[in-house]
């Protein structure tokens, strides 16, 4: 039986790396795991969706929405939700193959 690698199904299904489709891919996976994060932690601080929402300015439902990558919410949102569970965020940037982490 001949096995493939995980970049080889993803080329092969999704598209190569670099293309649109393959981007479009790997950004809503990121705004997954996000989502997931944001569950996780909210979770472990013993919160419901409501309590952080109202810490936010948001109602419920934008909260689960971001949780389950059911909406393109804004940065700033994501960010005051962060804010809200008391979490460090960094991120990176990447410029023509050139990193900027922040």
């Amino acid at each position: 039986m001949k096995t493939y690698s995980l970049d080889e199904l993803t080329d092969n299904y999704i598209g190569k790396k670099e293309t649109e489709k393959r981007n479009e891919f790997e950004n809503e996976l990121r705004l997954d795991l996000l989502g997931q994060a944001i569950k996780q932690v909210r979770l472990e601080r013993n919160m419901t969706q409501e309590e952080l929402g109202e810490l936010v300015g948001v109602k419920k439902a934008q909260i689960s929405k971001i949780e389950n990558n059911a909406t393109n919410a804004r940065f700033a949102t994501i960010l005051k939700v962060f804010k809200a569970l008391d979490v460090k965020v960094n991120f990176n940037v990447e410029f023509n193959n050139e990193k900027f982490a922040y």
